[in-house]
């Protein structure tokens, strides 16, 4: 993605806490109050929000990537003149519309991060684009991407949508960021079967369900929602990374099919033992900090995982033992870090 700065580079996301960056939507709605009051005259956000033209920035035609980042731009126009770009970055502006894209046909990646678009449109012509991030936004809906088909990425952190839905085109679909939203039901996913990352963190899921077509998905997060339980997660056969953190989680299970899994994040629930994960030997990270583990022998489940680099089980009952961080170490000799300290020796 291009982001400040003008490089180019993949969206970091904080897997233990996603998308926890959080945009006030009131606030948001306010700035695009005040940005119509000033258009139409009146004293609105003061010369700091007042939108600027494209006629007053330079733009070389034969510029592949475009990046104009945080300049008050208010309306997409003028593009027309980039005959060769394949990067448009516009990031942080006051643009309400997307619009006046048609003849960027050259386009591969689209960044309206963090602007004030209500509704997704008029994207139709831009066929080669792969990557395109429309988080921190207004929007409500997953709609106009029909004919997106070579989209590789799509972030849409922190907007109101509440459903996932109008995705069934993007075949090629690989990262789907969904994070910060208002979605209660994981679905209609079943043709975006070469996706590789999932996430869904910061939402209002009741249940792991609707999965069984992602049988490539290799990275999985569904981390502050309001599940209960671990399941359906059978036919995620190449799964490598599971974030569960933050939901209300009582039993560690489900995860029979899942013998590649090499972190696996349950903080913050209320799990009471560490159980049926005994098969999962290719663990290298273990987070269950935050949940109500206190049994020594529960450790014993962690055994078989001759890679495990990583525990954290602080603020769980166990933690209380004045030996604890000695006999996780006695328990598990091949771990490094315990909690955020690494181990001396």
């Amino acid at each position: 993605m291009a982001y400040g700065g003008g490089e180019v580079q993949d969206m970091e996301v904080d897997k233990r806490r996603e998308s926890d960056e959080s945009a006030d939507d009131d606030l948001k709605e306010k700035h695009a109050v005040q940005d119509s009051e000033v258009q139409n005259g009146e004293e609105g956000a003061g010369d700091s929000e007042t939108p600027v033209t494209i006629d007053a920035i330079n733009l070389d035609p034969e510029a592949e990537e475009v990046d104009l980042n945080h300049m008050r731009i208010g309306k997409i126009q003028g593009f027309e003149v980039l005959r060769k770009v394949k990067t448009l970055c516009l990031r942080q502006n006051l643009i309400k519309v997307i619009e006046t894209l048609e003849q960027l046909v050259t386009l591969t990646e689209l960044d309206l991060y963090d602007n004030q678009i209500r509704v997704i449109q008029n994207l139709e012509n831009l066929s080669q684009l792969q990557i395109l991030d429309l988080s921190f936004n207004l929007l409500k809906r997953i709609e106009g991407l029909e004919s997106l088909t070579q989209l590789q990425r799509l972030y849409l952190v922190n907007n109101k949508i509440s459903r996932i839905e109008a995705l069934s085109s993007l075949t090629k679909l690989r990262l789907l960021e969904l994070g910060s939203n208002r979605i209660r039901e994981i679905e209609n996913l079943d043709t975006l079967r070469d996706l590789d990352s999932l996430f869904l963190g910061k939402n209002k899921i009741t249940k792991l369900q609707n999965m069984e077509a992602l049988s490539n998905l290799t990275v999985l997060s569904v981390q502050s929602n309001r599940l209960t339980k671990i399941e359906g997660l059978q036919s995620l056969v190449n799964l490598r990374e599971l974030y569960l953190s933050d939901n209300g989680i009582q039993v560690l299970e489900g995860l029979e099919n899942n013998t590649k899994l090499t972190t696996l994040d349950v903080a913050s629930n209320r799990i009471k033992r560490i159980e049926n994960i005994r098969h999962l030997t290719e663990l290298q990270e273990f987070w269950m900090n935050d949940n109500l583990v206190d049994n020594w022998a529960d450790l014993e489940e962690l055994s078989g995982a001759q890679g495990l680099q990583t525990v954290y089980l602080e603020r769980n009952p166990l933690q209380k033992d004045n030996q604890y961080r000695r006999k996780i170490m006695l328990a598990l000799p091949c771990v490094r870090q315990i909690d955020a300290t690494f181990v001396r020796f």
